[in-house]
This record gives C-alpha cells, structure tokens and sequence, in this order.
C-alpha cells in the first residue's frame, strides 16, 4: 500500500524534468516544511488550475479574466507576421529572446504517428482561419527540427501554399557563443546549407 508520501514523490515524477531522485528529494523539502512550502505550493496550483487557460485565439497561456491574451490584444504588434509554435511555453521562449514583435499560434502539439497524433488533433483549422481572415502576409514556423517538426513544417506550408501566404521557417545554425567542433552533424549540415552573406 502506497503512502502519502509515495504518492508525492510519484506525482511530482511525472513533472518533465524531474526524475525519481529529484521528485524525491522536492517531496521530502514540501513535507519538512509545509507551513512554508507546501501550503504556498497547493495555493499556488489552485490558483492556477481555477484562472490560468489557453488563449482562445493563439492558444498562449492566458487568464479567465484576459481572454484573448496581452498579446493578441496588444496593438502594437504586427498582424501580417504569424509565428506558428507547438506549445505555449514556446511562445514565453520567443517573448524572451525579444527578436518577434508579431502575432503567434500555437498548434498544442506536432503531427506524431507514433503518438497518433495527426492534423484534426492539432490546431490546424484555427490557423487556416486566421490566415483566411487576410491579414497575414508572412507564417513563421518556429517548429523542432526533429522528424516530426518537419513534417508538421511540411504539412502546413502545402495547407496554406493556396491562400497565397509566405511561409518561412527559423534559420538553423549554430548556437550562439559555440563552435563548429561542438555542433552535430545535422545542425553543421543545416548551418552550412542556410548560410548567408556578411
């Protein structure tokens, strides 16, 4: 029969990032001390399973009260520049870099056979609307560079190749502040074959 305890710990290894040894240890830290951790910690979750959604329109994290999000709503923001993620939190990554002042859309996953995954799972049909609604000139597709981003990258350039819409995709190189002899071969390939005038 499992515990409290046992229960914790397996939970919290269910989180990315956290392996057994680490949830256990993260476990043990919340029960030492729940009058400071724990009891900030299950205020915290409640807080965000009752407020915290994806935006209806971009699918980003938003809150109940602000829906569609700050982004969505900011006018300062292009509307012919559509960046399409898999995920929300891709969304908060590109925010920090501060190099994307567009609008953005994330699909809630990628196609995956072996997940069966496919394209009525993803957020497709909302991105095919937005595109027809004729304010966007350019899709960027910030996508993993993995077998399935490719051909999530492929199914969506065809999708949209009729609405006459540009479609890019980010540049693939070399990480910034490494070396040629630090890099794999697929990103060495992809950087040489990207490459650009200085």
């Amino acid at each position: 029969m499992s515990t409290p305890l046992d229960n914790l710990i397996r939970t919290l290894s269910r989180l990315p990032g956290l392996g057994r040894r680490s949830a256990e240890r993260a476990a043990l830290a919340l029960v030492r001390r729940p009058e400071t951790l724990l009891d900030d910690l299950v205020l915290a979750l409640q807080q965000a399973r009752q407020s915290i959604r994806c935006c209806e329109r971009c699918g980003a994290f938003a809150t109940v009260d602000t829906n569609p999000c700050a982004l969505c709503t900011d006018p300062s923001r292009d509307d012919t520049l559509l960046c399409v993620v898999e995920e929300p939190a891709d969304i908060l990554s590109l925010e920090r870099s501060g190099g994307f002042r567009g609008r953005y859309h994330a699909l809630l996953g990628k196609l995956s056979p072996a997940r069966q995954t496919g394209p009525a799972e993803l957020r497709l049909q909302a991105l095919a609307t937005r595109v027809a609604e004729g304010q966007v000139r350019e899709v960027l597709l910030a996508l993993s560079t993995d077998m399935e981003g490719d051909a999530t990258a492929g199914f969506i350039a065809e999708m949209l190749r009729p609405r006459g819409v540009r479609v890019t995709r980010l540049a693939f190189g070399l990480p910034a502040d490494s070396g040629v002899g630090y890099s794999d071969a697929l990103t060495l390939k992809r950087a040489i074959g990207g490459r650009m005038d200085v």
